[in-house]
């Protein structure tokens, strides 16, 4: 652990529409608001050491992602956890979110898929978890 920083405690997302992304974010990930102002709002999990999500309302039309330039595969910059990653995945297109394929190694069951918030931010989810998470 570093000898300053112990963890992530806020991600902060850029959005066209404070009000559209509430409740999309509350919708779809099941967070709480914790606070929400003119142009911005503060969401969370509830889940001690799980960053905090910060939405901020901005002109700025930049969306979340990038294009690695190895293999020309688009990548989300948050990838959110689930152990119930069919289920999901599911559940977005019931909503009628805009949701990627579902990648699955059949060898050990792990995967994931990409999906967008209402601004085009290209956010991910997986059922992986990493040593010490």
């Amino acid at each position: 652990m570093s000898k300053y920083i112990s963890h992530i405690a806020t991600v902060e997302i850029p959005v066209s529409n404070l009000d559209r992304s509430v409740e999309f974010y509350v919708d779809v990930l099941g967070v709480k608001v914790e606070f929400k102002g003119e142009k911005n709002a503060m969401l969370s999990f509830q889940s001690k050491g799980v960053p905090t999500i910060f939405l901020v309302e901005t002109e700025e039309r930049k969306s979340l992602s990038f294009v690695n330039s190895n293999d020309r595969v688009e990548h989300s910059v948050i990838d959110f956890y689930t152990s119930s990653l069919k289920e999901f995945h599911q559940s977005l297109q019931e909503k009628n979110v805009e949701v990627g394929p579902l990648n699955i190694n059949q060898e050990h069951g792990l995967g994931g898929f990409g999906f967008k918030d209402p601004d085009g931010n290209l956010l991910s989810a997986c059922n992986v978890l990493h040593k010490g998470q």
